[in-house]
């Protein structure tokens, strides 16, 4: 970052380009400061090699951050076959799913007292990322520091 600065380089590091998936995150903090309990669900091709995505794992990041605490999860006393809960991230459990078909999909499932809410994105072609990434490239030719996430280059939060 500081190297960015001091050069007078603009640098976008962004974990996804997609603008809806940048927008499920907004809305997920949001939905965070009202809801003690939550799960994430991604589901991406079959070829991605990492799980959770970065996506998913930054999500929940910036949900406990966000809530300052972390999620409320009920323990399964006895799991039939092993690590069917899913990963865990401060109470927030995240589930990756690997399928052919897929491109990049993000549900997060919120529980409260009486209610669920439920916020999903689905990139069904990886043409979902372009206006992002020229909106990105826009951007960058202004910076000259480095800039996390399309956040600030779309006016988001």
């Amino acid at each position: 970052e500081s190297d960015a600065r001091e050069r007078h380089v603009g640098i976008v590091l962004a974990p996804n380009f997609a603008i809806g998936a940048v927008l499920l995150m907004s809305f997920a903090k949001q939905a965070a400061k009202h809801f003690d309990a939550a799960e994430i669900i991604e589901l991406h091709h079959n070829e991605k090699v990492d799980a959770p995505s970065g996506t998913a794992k930054q999500t929940a990041e910036q949900m406990i951050a966000v809530k300052g605490s972390t999620f409320q999860r009920t323990a399964t006393e006895h799991q039939t076959i092993e690590n069917t809960r899913g990963g865990e991230i401060n109470g927030i459990g995240l589930h990756s799913i690997r399928l052919p078909g897929l491109v990049a999909h993000q549900e997060i499932i919120f529980g409260g007292l009486g209610q669920t809410l439920t916020i999903r994105h689905d990139s069904t072609g990886r043409d979902s990322f372009m206006p992002g990434v020229l909106a990105a490239i826009y951007a960058v030719i202004e910076l000259e520091e480095m800039v996390t996430g399309l956040e600030s280059i779309l006016g988001i939060e």
